[in-house]
Parts: C-alpha cells; structure tokens; sequence
C-alpha cells in the first residue's frame, strides 16, 4: 500500500503501528476543518489496513495541538 499524502498531517506505518502526526508546527498543530479531514482519512486508511495493530497520534513541534484554530473567523467551525 502505498503511503498517502495529506495537507497538514503526516501518515506512515512500520511495525504494524500507524503513526499520525499532526503537522501544523508553526500554528502549533491548531486545528482546522482540513486537518478534521485529513484525520477522518487517516483512520479510514488504518481500519482498511490489516497489518495495522495500534495507532499513535502525535504532533510536531513544540505542541501537541493548540485547539481550535480562531485566524478563519467565522468558518472556524463550520460543517467539515
């Protein structure tokens, strides 16, 4: 299977342990509608996958995730 691409995480799998890392550093990981969308896509890929075992979500940078992320105003939480 090949390893998908995503716009604000990072996705891999080795040892049987899908690893997804919240990839926003600069906004520490602040959550946004494209990253709920990414997620969702990330998990469907290790329920699909078999050889997964276990799931590890983490982030980069100094943060894990900082919350919402309030700099889309009105549309930060709009229907993903």
């Amino acid at each position: 299977m090949s390893t998908p691409t995503f716009e604000t995480i990072l996705y891999s799998v080795e040892d049987h342990i899908a690893t997804i890392t919240l990839h926003r550093p600069e906004r520490m990981n602040a959550w946004t509608l494209q990253m709920c969308n990414d997620l969702q896509a990330a998990f469907d890929l290790t329920d699909r996958d078999d050889d997964v075992r276990a799931v590890i979500v983490t982030g980069s940078g100094r943060a894990f995730c900082a919350g919402a992320d309030l700099s889309g105003g009105s549309q930060t939480f709009g229907a993903a």
